[in-house]
């Protein structure tokens, strides 16, 4: 499939119109928000194209990326939101709105497999078995044409895999729990911040 990849540095272009329904994936050094930073923020419309976001790692200032995800009009998928969540507000400084996560929406509705990474949800819903073998490269300098295609890949098929996970809660009638779910992400967000790491449901 090829693909339409549109490298940014900093910022999304002024005046840029891309869709009310978005896909969102970001990229960091690792996987402690305290150490490493936030690299890339990348963006589907769901129509094979991936906007990708090289942030200034020193000003981390993106108005127009800002704008974007605050905008409460606007339906961005994410997998995993929690994890990109955590890095946009810790270095964006913002709260992203109107969220939705395939990966909670897999967890609810899917509770026939044990198996809910992208990778998987790929492969089930697209029939494609994608490689992750970049998920652990340096995503903090220069990228490789291999690196946006990786970068490309996180994000254009969400838009399908949403679809076919919204079918199923709705189908199982399990849409309404995961509504109720998804209203928690921010406060879990939030928790993560606070360094509230455990299942604070638990005894």
């Amino acid at each position: 499939m090829d693909l339409d990849i549109k490298l940014h540095k900093d910022d999304l272009p002024d005046q840029i119109y891309l869709s009310d329904n978005i896909a969102i994936d970001c990229e960091f050094m690792g996987l402690n928000v305290e150490r490493d930073r936030l690299c890339l923020v990348q963006i589907s419309c769901g129509k094979n194209d991936a906007h990708i976001v090289q942030l200034d790692k020193n000003k981390y200032n993106a108005p127009n990326l800002k704008k974007l995800l605050v905008d409460e009009k606007i339906n961005k998928i994410f997998h995993y939101a929690r994890a990109d969540l955590l890095f946009i507000k810790k270095y964006l400084n913002i709260d992203v709105t109107n969220i939705s996560c395939t990966k909670i929406m897999s967890k609810i509705a899917r509770s026939y497999s044990d198996k809910h990474g992208l990778k998987d949800l790929i492969k089930e819903f697209i029939g494609i078995d994608i490689s992750k073998q970049l998920q652990t490269s340096d995503f903090g300098g220069d990228l490789s044409k291999k690196q946006l295609q990786y970068c490309a890949n996180d994000v254009v098929y969400l838009h399908k895999i949403y679809e076919g996970l919204y079918k199923i809660l709705e189908r199982e009638n399990r849409l309404n729990l995961y509504n109720k779910t998804i209203k928690f992400i921010q406060t879990r967000v939030d928790l993560d911040i606070a360094s509230f790491k455990e299942d604070i449901w638990s005894h």
